[in-house]
């Protein structure tokens, strides 16, 4: 998948040549009449023909969402998923399943059709629809009743039929009144808890057209409500907002509510429109921080904390640098799998075994003596057992490799998994101290 398909403004030259019908509506400066509802409906047709290979039928008096931000809004869904499952290899796993809902309801289902559209994106998605205000470019509401609904739930089935993808999507009609994010009614079993299943991988709310009460922000607020009452039955809950300042007051909602886990992001198309994202979990999965903290500007106490910190080794090798590195977390009571192959090890921790108080009660506890010597059978009781069922407290990975400096080598820590920043960071800071000492 290109993930630069929009980061330029669209070629609106280009594509009336590749779309006769997109040409009709071109003026002859080569600029599109915004203000023309036809000009608009096309672009969007021609583009998800284009990029996407969807054919699409649109009613008229009908929101069309740009494609392009729609876009950048599903890569960086996608990126939020491959970072943060539980194959810890930070890229896209084939045999993930991924299921989705997606709460922006409409006659095209446009983020749930350039998802499906993809074959990268395997994923099986669902749709709610129900009636809506929504404001209109001309700054007008309309208030869809219950007849125009079903005319935009008509329209959605037949450009899912037309598209093959109804093994895919499942459109749901919902009243304002349910729940925004109806995990029941859809009758998915996505207990966290069942390891041969997946949660909810992920439940987006696209940007929010919708006029209510306090506008995007008390929708979004909606949306954390529920989510804190279904916690971990979704790994993400997202939206897309369209001022940078509803921003912090989402993020301020999160933290009120206990939320440690969440991720931000702008969306810019060109040179002209910016969106931003705002996802949160209620799990201990961290995303990249290119993922995580994609707004820059933003003030310190509202990004998550970094999930990766880096220092370098002068006058070192690859080799030499990653067997240390290899040997010190051997040393230690975790988990640990190193891949020599590509420089790269994966660890877990319960809590903090590198503390001198840890190495000291480890010390401790070896020279004990034990009143009974453990027997071949004791080595396989219920409580060794529930040792291997606690929870890790923190989750690293390791990778090795060339240092920005002649003859150095960096060592880049990752944080995967944990709660607590605090642990994640003292790990970093005895590694680097056993590794620069001397």
């Amino acid at each position: 998948m290109d993930k630069n398909l929009y980061q330029n403004d669209v070629d609106f030259s280009a594509l009336a040549l590749q779309d006769p019908d997109f040409n009709k509506y071109l003026k002859s400066n080569g600029q599109l009449d915004f203000s023309n509802p036809e000009a608009v409906k096309q672009l969007t047709q021609s583009l998800l023909k284009r990029d996407f290979g969807l054919v699409v039928d649109l009613p008229d008096n009908r929101l069309c969402p740009p494609v392009p931000n729609r876009f950048n809004y599903i890569l960086w869904l996608q990126d939020l998923l491959d970072t943060t499952s539980d194959s810890y290899a930070d890229r896209y796993i084939p045999d993930r399943e991924v299921v989705g809902l997606d709460m922006h309801g409409g006659e095209l289902h446009l983020s749930t059709a350039r998802l499906c559209s993809k074959e990268r994106l395997e994923v099986r998605c669902y749709r709610s629809a129900g009636p809506r205000t929504m404001r209109l470019r001309e700054g007008c509401t309309l208030t869809p009743d219950l007849d125009i609904d079903d005319k935009n739930l008509e329209y959605a089935r037949r450009n899912i039929v037309a598209n093959n993808l109804r093994s895919r999507v499942r459109p749901l009609k919902t009243d304002p009144k349910d729940p925004l994010i109806p995990l029941d009614t859809l009758g998915i079993d996505s207990s966290a808890a069942k390891k041969s299943r997946p949660p909810y991988s992920a439940c987006t709310g696209a940007e929010i057209e919708m006029v209510t009460t306090g506008g995007e922000v008390a929708f979004v607020t909606r949306m954390i409500q529920e989510s804190d009452v279904l916690k971990n039955r979704v790994q993400w809950y997202s939206t897309m907002l369209g001022k940078l300042s509803s921003v912090s007051e989402v993020i301020e909602q999160l933290k009120k509510r206990g939320v440690e886990n969440w991720a931000v992001t702008e969306f810019v198309q060109g040179t002209r429109t910016r969106r931003w994202g705002v996802a949160w979990s209620w799990g201990d999965m961290r995303p990249k921080m290119d993922v995580a903290r994609g707004i820059y500007h933003l003030p310190k106490h509202l990004l998550p904390f970094p999930s990766e910190t880096s220092f370098s080794i002068p006058k070192s090798t690859i080799d030499t640098v990653a067997g240390r590195v290899n040997d010190t977390v051997q040393s230690l009571d975790v988990q640990w799998k190193y891949r020599s192959q590509i420089s790269t090890g994966v660890g877990f921790a319960k809590e903090n075994v590198w503390s001198r108080a840890a190495r000291r009660r480890k010390q401790q506890q070896g020279n004990a003596v034990s009143p009974k010597q453990p027997t071949a059978e004791d080595e396989m009781d219920e409580s060794s057992d529930e040792d291997d069922e606690i929870e890790p407290a923190l989750g690293f990975k390791l990778e090795i490799r060339q240092g920005e400096e002649v003859d150095s080598t960096e060592v880049g820590c990752r944080w995967l998994k944990g709660f607590d920043h605090v642990l994640f960071e003292s790990f970093c800071g005895m590694l680097k101290r056993q590794l620069t000492a001397g």
